[in-house]
């Protein structure tokens, strides 16, 4: 089994682990994959790469917001009349510009797209209409170290689970409860979790 957009390396876990053999790969693998949409649940993101046309509201002539993390754009175009086709294309730098402007410094993905000059992004507000499509790389520029070390711990929880009924892991004379959330993979996702504001 290949692994899935996975935010750590199976040879990672198995390091962590100290597993010299492959008699557990598939499940290991299995919980790599687990741990990462455990992952981009709990942060409302996703730090893998995927190529994608989506279609925005905006709210505001001169920004737009993104509610998802940007890369790269290929084409940025608006339905400047209302019928849902998009014929105007816009030029990186003269028309728009990405922000923040040191994502490409900081290995972070873009948020927000500016219109320069005259350029302003067209609002239908009824009925409400996407005025601007954009077709990119979407997600994260690379998989952050944070995020590396939160999907190893988890991997591994995981991979324990098997042998855990009902979450708990039982020794000679004790048994020890598996604690519902790792307070060291919360510290490694708080930073990139996205919050949501009413």
């Amino acid at each position: 089994m290949a692994i899935t957009n996975g935010y750590c390396t199976l040879a990672e876990v198995k390091s962590a682990l100290m597993i010299t053999d492959n008699t557990d790969d598939a499940k290991l693998e299995r919980s790599i994959e687990g741990a990462s949409r455990r992952i981009d649940g709990y942060c409302g993101r996703f730090f893998y790469q995927k190529n994608a046309t989506v279609k925005f509201f905006a709210r505001y002539i001169d920004t737009l917001f993104l509610q998802d993390d940007l890369v790269s754009v290929t084409t940025l175009k608006t339905d400047d009349d209302g019928d849902q086709t998009f014929v105007t294309t816009w030029t990186a730098g003269q028309d728009y510009a990405l922000e923040p402007y040191d994502a490409n410094l900081n290995s972070i993905p873009y948020w927000r797209v500016t219109a320069v000059g005259a350029k302003t992004f067209p609002i239908f507000t009824y009925p409400a209409l996407p005025g601007v499509e954009i077709t990119g790389v979407w997600g994260y520029p690379s998989v952050p170290h944070d995020i590396r070390e939160a999907c190893v711990l988890l991997s591994i929880r995981g991979f324990a689970r098997y042998n855990a009924a009902l979450g708990v892991v039982g020794f000679a004379d004790m048994a020890i409860q598996v604690r519902a959330v790792d307070p060291d993979v919360r510290d490694f996702l708080d930073p990139y979790r996205k919050v949501a504001i009413a």
